[in-house]
């Protein structure tokens, strides 16, 4: 049984999750099948991944198969950046659902704090960044709607019993708090990329003297971004001394041991691997504890290195400057 994070409404978040961010689609179906069969029932999916109908086939073939019963899986899916308008919302959380084959998500959350100008389904889905990707200079089309607005209808789903949670990614303290200020349905979770480069330990006490759970994303550090030219391989947490010592110390391998601390810090983490060998191995973190010196060396790695940053990667990648953290 893997550890799980306590929710405010009594249930419970599998502290590992599988994330299926970059897994391509034509493998999806299969990535999630062997996800399942390894152990996995947290499962991180969403609209602009461009997968969430093959996932949702792997899905309904592991319900089918009787490997797992829809009850036994966690399914996360986002509201992409373009359906913020309060019309929008149900609009794309079905369309999620459609291509997951549920009939409700555990958990939905906003993606990104940034709104976009509406692209209808039959123009182009998932949307992406570009308003219009075949204009001669593309860009992103940003559009002012309150968060409240776009909340109050994700509140609505709650009520509708089109999922069971909702919440936010890549919020911040201040954007958390006015957020906390109207909603009649406070957000479960808080998705933000944290690893022992980037530890956001305020962000985390926050969230936890709020009771909002906190997962992880990226909780392996920059891998994922190597292929995007948003990172280098000199900034790998997988072959750094103090990883390395700790998981030596303990007969484990780096990424356990980067998982181990997520997990021991009170987060959860979704790590990604289409490895069936080390799908196991990102789940095998429970019989194993850091020390309180090695967790203090690990986070002592900080220095606030964000990869995924909507106000670099936008403009470098979309021709829009858009900062959100500042």
């Amino acid at each position: 049984m893997t550890a799980a994070i306590s929710l405010r409404d009594g249930g419970s978040l599998p502290a590992t999750g599988f994330g299926f961010w970059k897994v391509d689609p034509g493998a999806a179906a299969d990535v999630c099948q062997t996800a399942i069969r390894a152990g996995y029932r947290h499962l991180d999916c969403a609209c602009d991944y461009g997968n969430e109908a093959e996932t949702g086939a792997g899905i309904s073939a592991a319900i089918s198969s009787g490997a797992v019963t829809r009850e036994d899986l966690w399914v996360t899916s986002k509201l992409w950046n373009t359906y913020h308008a309060p019309e929008h919302v149900g609009q794309a959380c079905r369309r999620s659902l459609q291509d997951l084959q549920l009939d409700y998500l555990d958990l939905y959350l906003i993606h990104f704090p940034i709104a976009q100008e509406f692209v209808p389904f039959e123009t182009r889905y998932p949307p992406g960044w570009f308003h219009d990707p075949d204009a001669a200079q593309p860009q992103m089309k940003e559009v002012r709607i309150p968060i409240r607005d776009t909340w109050q209808a994700m509140e609505e789903l709650v009520e509708s019993g089109l999922v069971r949670r909702i919440g936010i990614c890549n919020f911040g303290t201040s954007l958390l708090r006015d957020l906390l200020a109207t909603a009649r349905i406070a957000p479960a979770v808080l998705q933000v990329e944290s690893h022992p480069l980037l530890v956001q330990e305020k962000l985390l006490r926050y969230c936890q003297q709020e009771q909002i759970a906190f997962t992880a994303f990226s909780p392996l550090g920059p891998a994922s971004y190597y292929s995007l030219g948003m990172a280098s391989e000199s900034d790998s947490l997988l072959h750094h001394p103090v990883i390395l010592a700790a998981a030596e110390q303990h007969q484990k391998t780096a990424a356990q041991v980067l998982l181990r601390w997520g997990i021991q810090r009170g987060t959860s983490v979704i790590p990604k691997t289409s490895s069936e060998e080390r799908m196991q191995e990102n789940l095998a973190t429970a019989d194993f504890e850091l020390t309180e010196a090695e967790m203090s060396a690990i986070s002592g790695l900080d220095r606030g290195q964000r990869f995924n940053d909507p106000g670099v990667f936008c403009e470098s990648a979309f021709n829009t400057f858009c900062p959100i953290y500042e």
